[in-house]
């Protein structure tokens, strides 16, 4: 293998340095199925390290002026802007995605995510109260909490990551993070931006590998009183049951199964539009895309006639083509996942309106052996089929008529998940009708993923537990505290 072509190397960050470990994974570039790099395949004894190093930085950090840690903060999001194109470039190739929406999307997140909460904690502040004939003032604080383990996931990798390190370190705790090992180039990179902007040593951890060793020994280290993890609702299973006797704060933030529900005095053009890019955005590997769409029978035809020509002009590709709507999915095994739905739901009578197979020589020459699939629309499908009921993850979507509101809350509402909703329709006395009785987590009025980092963000039923954004972030990373002076 010629230098050029040498994979990169993808160390743990402990206590301010690189180092490596005793055995590496291999990880995949999603667009042309090649190993690209190969990363720390992290144990306990890696966790205890970075544990260690934290516990070590806990107390000179959180006693810090939170003006100081906001400084510090400020510096990562301009070196991370600095340097946006590179960390994208890299980002893209890790994950699959397109360089343009890496650029847009993901990267220009992270920096925003530093900036906001760097900000945010500039602002919080304690409550009093004086207690009458008791003679005393009772008073808050907020005392980080120490040690935070922080996993989070493949899709969005340095979007999701920074959204949990903001806010738990501008808050005075110290860090042990894992992220997914299908993606952790772009997380070394940020390891750098953290040495070349001063944050002392041992405040970030980053440790990489298998979720079943190094995301198991982070749940379960008696040294970590609190996990925030992003991921599969399976896995969060397992580690509520792994660490409930040691009786930590979690905040989970799992899966969904997204509705849009379309009514016939919806904005046609823009819910068309925008319905298209909920379903496909990069690749349909965002927990908050729809795989549901609910349209009332009289527009449905035309929404369907329309919907279906949009996804059939989306370009599938090469992730450093401008013109790329959908790059490669996350990997082979995945690939192989999202088409068994597609399949499973042919064979079961449902009609594939347009999608799924990708010939290799529709694609440029270097993405030939890449994890590719169409934008797929499926049609003729109840709703206890599979591809309705269950998380695909991918460019899948299913179109249903409905006739009234309350059939479609209720089928709406006929799933384990409940993270995210799209309500179309002009009328706003339905919207005050239908949003509250959808069970989501975030309700999208005539909208899509237009985040506000104020508002509480998270999930109900299997789509998670705990909120996070703003203050609800902030109390999660922190414990308030009563102080009571009797005068």
């Amino acid at each position: 293998m010629s230098a050029a072509s040498d994979p990169v190397i993808v160390n743990n960050f402990i206590d301010g340095d690189f180092c490596g470990t005793d055995e590496y994974l291999d990880s995949f570039d999603p667009s042309t199925g090649q190993v690209w790099a190969k990363v720390s395949n992290s144990s306990a004894k890696d966790v205890d390290k970075a544990v260690e190093a934290a516990q070590r930085a806990f107390p000179e950090w959180s006693e810090l002026p939170v003006e100081k840690r906001s400084e510090v903060m400020q510096k990562i999001a301009d070196l991370i802007e600095s340097r946006l194109d590179e960390i994208a470039e890299v980002e893209s190739k890790d994950q699959g995605k397109p360089l343009w929406l890496a650029k847009r999307v993901d990267i220009s997140r992270t920096v925003h995510n530093f900036r906001y909460f760097a900000t945010y904690a500039l602002h919080d502040v304690n409550s009093s109260k004086i207690q009458a004939g008791f003679n005393a003032t009772n008073y808050t604080v907020k005392c980080p909490v120490g040690v935070a383990g922080l996993i989070s996931p493949w899709n969005l990798p340095l979007y999701l990551l920074s959204f949990k390190l903001a806010p738990a370190i501008v808050c005075g705790n110290t860090v042990v993070a894992k992220p997914s090992e299908m993606t952790s180039v772009s997380c070394q990179k940020l390891c750098q931006v953290f040495q070349d902007a001063g944050l002392p040593k041992g405040v970030i951890n980053l440790v990489f590998g298998y979720g079943k060793t190094a995301g198991q020994a982070i749940v379960e280290h008696p040294g970590i009183p609190l996990v925030s993890f992003t991921g599969g609702t399976a896995t969060a299973e397992h580690i509520r049951r792994s660490a409930a006797h040691l009786c930590k704060k979690f905040s989970l933030e799992l899966g969904g199964k997204n509705p849009a529900i379309i009514f016939d005095d919806c904005n046609f053009d823009k819910c068309v539009e925008t319905t298209i890019r909920s379903s496909f955005m990069n690749q349909g590997e965002i927990c908050l895309c729809t795989s549901r769409i609910f349209v009332q029978r009289s527009i449905y035809s035309k929404f369907v006639e329309a919907f279906v020509e949009k996804a059939k002009a989306l370009t599938v590709g090469d992730p450093k083509d401008i013109n790329t709507f959908c790059g490669a999915l996350i990997s082979q095994q995945h690939r192989e996942k999202v088409v068994g739905y597609i399949e499973g739901a042919r064979k079961a009578g449902a009609t594939i309106k347009c999608g799924h197979g990708i010939t290799p020589l529709e694609l440029p020459p270097r993405c030939q052996n890449g994890y590719f699939v169409r934008p797929t629309v499926i049609t003729d499908v109840d709703d206890a089929a599979p591809c309705m009921k269950e998380e695909i993850f991918g460019p899948v979507t299913c179109i249903v008529p409905f006739d009234d509101e309350k059939e479609v809350i209720a089928r709406a509402n006929s799933v384990k998940y409940g993270l995210a909703a799209c309500l179309w329709t002009e009328n706003a006395s339905r919207v005050h009708r239908v949003s509250p009785k959808i069970d989501a987590g975030t309700v999208w009025v005539n909208c899509w993923l237009v985040r506000c980092l104020d508002m509480p963000f998270g999930g109900v039923k299997e789509s998670g537990s705990g909120r996070e954004g703003g203050k609800y972030s902030t109390e999660f990373f922190t414990e308030e505290k009563t102080i009571c002076i009797q005068h």
